[in-house]
């Protein structure tokens, strides 16, 4: 029904009538936005989150004729978005899978956030790097690197913004937004996770023979 899912190293149709794929990753997420949209903990908090889920959106709509990526960077992008959208429902700090876990680890606090940061790495490394090998003139090499420079600057950026935003909306709704649960140190924690991820995701590129390969434009 849904064909072979295609990868980095592959050329790409893109035609979003055909591929029944990716409008399955549409459907689900869209679902997933339901279901997250429905009575979250703290609306406002909803609200801030799923400006990235916005911004996910527009984006992957308008690059996806010009610039394609494959069916499987965009369900890595789909399934770091559905992670997202559980913690705009929950807030992060009260997701009941970190509170299971929180339980099962004998942790301090609930780490659902640190589980999206090191996904966010861990998934969205791939897709860029696939931008890179797909549609810049970058040796394998320089495409590794680069990739692992912009998830970096992104995860770092990601926090000042985070900030500024919770700042400047509601001084009384950061706690909640940022997640910090007390923890001084929560942001550079957050990204180190990130980075950890992003390495890891790498590390299987290269692993794989993926970053040896020819990347291809589209037809």
């Amino acid at each position: 029904m849904f064909g072979r899912i295609s990868t980095a190293t592959e050329t790409i149709q893109p035609d979003f009538r055909r591929n029944r794929f990716l409008q399955l990753i549409a459907v689900l997420l869209l679902l997933a936005w339901i279901v997250a949209a429905i009575s979250p903990v703290d609306r406002l908090d909803w609200l801030l989150e799923n400006l990235l889920v916005f911004a996910a959106a527009i984006a992957a709509g308008l690059t996806y004729r010009r610039w394609p990526l494959s069916d499987l960077s965009y369900l890595l992008i789909g399934l770091f978005l559905v992670l997202h959208l559980a913690g705009s429902h929950y807030t992060y700090s009260k997701v009941p899978l970190g509170f299971w876990l929180q339980e099962w680890g004998g942790f301090q606090r609930n780490h659902f956030d640190r589980i999206v940061h090191f996904s966010f790495g861990l998934l969205i490394a791939y897709p860029v790097w696939e931008v890179l090998r797909r549609y810049s003139r970058a040796t394998p090499l320089w495409c590794l690197f680069c990739a692992f420079a912009i998830m970096a600057a992104a995860s770092d950026i990601f926090e000042i913004i985070e900030w500024l935003v919770a700042s400047l909306v509601d001084p009384a709704a950061a706690e909640a937004y940022l997640g910090q649960q007390g923890d001084p140190f929560d942001a550079q924690k957050d990204v180190a996770l990130a980075h950890l991820g992003t390495l890891l995701a790498l590390a299987i590129v290269v692993v794989s023979g993926a970053g040896r390969s020819p990347a291809h434009r589209r037809s």
